[in-house]
């Protein structure tokens, strides 16, 4: 199991939860994990969002590896330039 931290506004669509668990071994797993074991967090993460994995921001590197160990926070998309 992964523990995936939610930032901000995302945590009020797990049921208020800061931290989940999920089973994955990359981001594609854990995105897919995350909308099936919370269902309101779908529309978000269809818009899209950044995934922090061990200080690292993610976006849209599907195949990422993550381990049990690892610090997973998602975060609304971050942009810029």
């Amino acid at each position: 199991m992964v523990t995936v931290t939610l930032w901000g506004s995302l945590a009020e669509l797990a049921e208020g939860q800061r931290s989940v668990e999920v089973e994955a071994t990359n981001l594609r797993e854990l995105l897919q994990a995350l909308e099936l074991a919370h269902p309101a967090l779908e529309p978000q993460l269809a818009r899209g969002v950044s995934v922090s994995i061990d200080g690292k921001i993610y976006n849209d590197s599907w195949f990422q590896p993550i381990s049990e160990t690892s610090e997973v926070v998602l975060l609304n998309r971050l942009e810029g330039g």
